[in-house]
């Protein structure tokens, strides 16, 4: 069993920055493929970025369009934690982040929530216009 806890989540301004941390405990994460969700009221949870494993150096990592150029997902197998760095934040981020973690993921089924079966409680994050 794998536990997922987020933490780094806050009110910020517009323009600010956060690094969200995803730990988790129960197994080594290693081989798995992470990824971060998110999900604002009224809206369904969706995709954010995403991380794979690699026994090289170089992991293969995706991007929802909104997102690519001012946030960062990053891994530290020593740490078994995931980071999702976010810079320029603006109103339209504001929502719970959540982390999830899978042993079998292809990497072209990495933005599917359905095929993730590891997650986290979720973490607020809040941008003020």
């Amino acid at each position: 069993q794998v536990q997922l806890v987020e933490s780094g989540g806050a009110l910020v301004q517009a323009g600010g920055s956060l690094r969200l941390s995803c730990a988790a405990s129960g197994r080594t994460l290693r081989s798995f493929t992470m990824a971060w969700f998110r999900q604002a009221p009224g809206k369904e949870r969706e995709f954010v970025a995403g991380i794979n494993w690699s026994a090289g150096t170089t992991n293969y990592v995706d991007y929802t369009d909104s997102v690519k150029d001012r946030f960062t997902i990053s891994r530290d197998n020593a740490k078994n934690t995931v980071y999702l760095q976010m810079n320029f934040l603006n109103p339209e981020d504001t929502a719970v982040y959540y982390c999830a973690a899978d042993p079998a993921i292809l990497y072209a089924a990495i933005r599917r929530t359905s095929e993730y079966v590891y997650w986290g409680q979720g973490t607020q994050v809040t941008v003020s216009s």
